[in-house]
């Protein structure tokens, strides 16, 4: 039942208009789910994830920052997005430029709401 959960929650990320790839990773950096359009090694940016949105937890913290959503990080052709999905997972994904990046973001948070409300 988890893994039908965590899949239909894989293919909802990927129906959002511009998103290239995306995983449901455990805030510890277990993969939990994911849908990768390149080759991708799938463990170890899972445990990076976890460790940019917990980096970027503990300076909100640090700054006082009222609540973090999300983390975006920028290239030229595309960009990566890491929120927080509850307690226990964070969802990411990568954005190719094409896109409206405020639309990506709000589809994505609403993604994650509902991820940290179910599990």
């Amino acid at each position: 039942m988890l893994k039908e959960k965590i899949t239909a929650f894989i293919d909802k990320i990927r129906l959002i208009e511009g998103v290239a790839a995306c995983a449901l990773v455990s805030r510890d950096g277990i993969v939990a789910g994911k849908y990768f359009d390149r080759d991708l090694n799938g463990p170890w940016l899972g445990v990076l994830l976890a460790t940019i949105l917990s980096s970027a937890e503990s300076i909100g913290g640090i700054i006082k920052m009222k609540s973090l959503e999300s983390i975006a990080i920028r290239a030229q052709d595309s960009s990566v997005m890491v929120a927080g999905a509850g307690e226990n997972f964070l969802i990411a994904g990568i954005i190719n430029d094409r896109v409206d990046p405020i639309n990506v973001h709000s589809q994505m948070l609403a993604v994650a709401k509902t991820i940290g409300e179910s599990m």
